[in-house]
């Protein structure tokens, strides 16, 4: 089957080479002559584990294409998805010029049946939208069929996710769209994925409420941990222990310094805009959102005390900057309020972070980056951890210590034990928990 994926971004590029890889004769388009040329010498512009082969590979046994040139690739598709970005207006709703633009080049070229799929995060009303597009294009003399097929791709994970999904969700009241979705998914059939075929809006839904939902989850915890501190509770402890509820579950309940990157803070906000456009008021996302912007702040305030009040002339070490780990995205990464918090506040940085120093150094002009993380630690009077990269989980302790100025490590994801890094020597300041401080005759050793 031909598939065409317009739009050769983060969500497109997976999407495109894994139905290739699902044996699909897929083409990509971008307007952006530069990515194209790349991609087609199989150069990923984006850093994401395993892309880069899957491209490579499909590219070699010619099932994946890349083009800027749209017309011949919408005549041969029997299936053409919508890949394109949705940036956040200024009130929170997504922009959708980019989707009305694709939905045009389909009504004026279309040449016979398509199924027309949305894979980017669209408000509900979407799918409509879409078809009063095209059917006004092309009047009564090609059928089409507009689908909702969502994407649940997490950065850093995100062609496991797509080969191994949790569900695939299908948004479809025409049978013979669906049929061809499903002959599209047949690899995951066969794999006994959950499909759930349901309405188009239904579909638009889910999207925005799993994503509302999961920040719901990670502001929760957020708050809790800030409790924790205040009561001399663990969140650890706590955490596990509603965990273990199977109606609770426990991911999302890691404490963290406020989530970020291209999905969460823009599809809640989202989801709070088309509320309102539909004279409601989302109260509990408006919180999510307050307490999520409040926590990013906090973080900075924590860090100021564990340097007893004043970072003025101190230089800190800072551990991760993008977002989440196994990616190089830094859209609204708690990195930026809290770098830009500490420098406001007259603190030297060095920083270091696996995948996103090319885009650090265009944020900040004022910030050292090191080599790596000892690196990063030298002459520091400690180091702050803000993303949980695992290189950052076993950090020989010792060797820090030899090479800090002050033996303080704040870390904003909990990745250690308190007792195995005050047994070092150091003082340990987290999350929710106690802060660990070293007996004195580990500090005189």
């Amino acid at each position: 089957m031909n598939v065409c994926v317009v739009g050769s971004g983060y969500v497109g590029l997976v999407t495109g080479a894994c139905l290739a890889d699902f044996g699909m004769q897929v083409t990509c388009i971008d307007k952006d002559e530069a990515k194209i040329a790349a991609l087609q010498r199989s150069e990923i512009p984006i850093y994401e584990p395993g892309l880069r082969s899957i491209v490579f590979e499909n590219t070699q046994a010619g099932r994946l294409h890349f083009s800027t040139d749209l017309v011949p690739a919408i005549h041969a598709a029997q299936a053409i998805f919508i890949a394109v970005g949705t940036p956040s207006r200024e009130d929170g709703s997504a922009n959708l010029s980019f989707v009305r633009d694709v939905a045009q080049s389909i009504a004026d070229h279309i040449n016979g049946y398509k199924v027309i799929v949305t894979k980017s995060t669209v408000p509900i009303g979407t799918g409509r939208m879409i078809e009063t597009i095209v059917r006004s294009g092309t009047g009564k003399k090609y059928d089409f069929s507009v689908v909702s097929n969502p994407e649940f791709l997490r950065e850093g994970s995100a062609i496991s996710d797509f080969l191994r999904p949790d569900r695939v969700v299908i948004g479809s009241t025409d049978e013979r769209a669906t049929g061809i979705m499903l002959d599209i998914y047949s690899p995951l059939q066969r794999a006994r994925v959950p499909f759930v075929l349901t309405t188009v809006e239904s579909a638009e839904l889910i999207k925005y409420a799993s994503n509302a939902f999961l920040a719901t989850k990670i502001s929760f915890i957020n708050e809790v941990a800030d409790l924790c501190e205040r009561v001399g509770a663990d969140v650890e402890v706590v955490a596990r222990g509603m965990g273990l509820d199977k109606r609770v579950g426990a991911k999302f309940l890691h404490p963290g310094p406020g989530f970020g990157g291209s999905c969460f803070p823009k599809d809640s906000r989202a989801i709070v805009q088309i509320a309102s456009d539909h004279d409601m008021t989302f109260q509990i996302m408006e919180a999510v959102l307050k307490v999520n912007e409040a926590t990013k702040e906090r973080m900075v305030d924590k860090v100021l005390a564990a340097f007893d009040g004043s970072i003025k002339g101190k230089t800190i070490g800072i551990l991760g900057l993008s977002f989440k780990p196994e990616t190089d995205d830094m859209r609204e990464s708690p990195a930026l309020k809290i770098v830009d918090g500490l420098l406001a506040r007259g603190a030297h940085i060095r920083a270091y972070d696996p995948a996103a120093m090319n885009e650090c150094r265009h944020i900040w002009s004022d910030v050292v980056f090191g080599s790596d993380a000892y690196d990063t630690a030298i002459g520091a009077d400690g180091l702050v951890i803000i993303t949980e990269w695992n290189e950052f989980r076993a950090l020989e302790l010792d060797r820090l210590a030899g090479i800090l100025r002050t033996p303080l490590i704040v870390d904003l994801r909990n990745i250690y034990e308190p007792e195995k890094v005050r047994s070092a020597g150091f003082r340990y300041v987290s999350l929710g928990r106690k802060t660990a401080l070293p007996h004195p005759e580990e500090v005189s050793t």
